[in-house]
């Protein structure tokens, strides 16, 4: 079957999340790296409680109450001021230095981005990137209301762009993502940016593992769910090379 469309995870895929730890460590000296990688682990769970819950709310309140109990565990104080510029660059992350290429190399297909990111989030993320002018759909879950993994989330794909998931690539570096796009029946390209070789030597190096370290243990390997991708790779830049594989 040939692949008609690519279709993207947003946050830790084409735009990297770590790129807040300057503003959280110029918001809160010392902290900025435990703030980012807590406050990614309590936006995720978020996501999932309020999926099983059927308690839904979008992705940036999701995101404004995980940054709140994250400052408020570490005991640091709340400045609505600083705060509000640490939400700010939710709107403006860094893409991955290989994004624009990747996405220039695979202009002959149909590309979009599948985001539990709100409607009104991803619009201005997408728009302040430039990639308003790459994609073809920008596709958020708030009309399902309900979060990735839930395949209701990924059956949005069919209904925006008209095609069966097995036309479909997604990409992630996620693992839950990738596990729940698989089990949807999509093919899935899994962009594995830490390997476990890495993981084991940043350990050794540490007799205190840093909070990097720490998340990346928790949130960057694959899942034991039973799934795997169809694609392994390490960085957007090898993906136009593997399509051949698909056609």
């Amino acid at each position: 079957m040939t692949i008609k469309a690519i279709v993207f995870d947003a946050y830790g895929t084409l735009y990297d999340i770590q790129s807040v730890a300057a503003v959280t460590e110029a918001a809160y000296p010392g902290h900025g790296e435990m703030i980012t990688q807590i406050w990614r682990i309590k936006q995720l769970e978020y996501t999932w409680l309020r999926s099983l819950m059927r308690r839904y709310e979008d992705f940036s309140i999701i995101t404004r109450d995980s940054l709140a109990y994250t400052l408020r565990v570490l005991g640091l104080r709340y400045d609505e001021g600083a705060f509000e510029r640490i939400m700010e660059k939710y709107l403006h992350l860094d893409m991955y230095p290989d994004a624009n290429a990747a996405l220039a190399a695979m202009k002959d297909r149909k590309l979009a981005i599948l985001s539990n990111g709100s409607t009104d989030m991803l619009a201005a993320l997408v728009r302040n990137s430039g990639l308003d002018h790459v994609l073809d759909a920008t596709i958020s879950i708030d009309t399902r209301r309900i979060f990735k993994p839930s395949p209701e989330a990924y059956s949005l794909i069919e209904d925006r762009l008209g095609m069966r998931p097995a036309e479909v690539l997604f990409v992630s570096s996620n693992p839950w993502d990738a596990c729940g796009a698989k089990a949807f029946g999509l093919n899935v390209a899994w962009i594995e940016r830490v390997t476990p070789e890495a993981m084991a030597l940043a350990c050794v190096k540490n007799d205190l593992v840093p909070p990097l370290t720490m998340f990346k243990a928790i949130r960057t390997q694959m899942d034991e769910l039973g799934l795997q991708p169809d694609i392994r790779i390490k960085a957007l830049s090898e993906l136009p090379g593997l399509l051949k594989s698909f056609t």
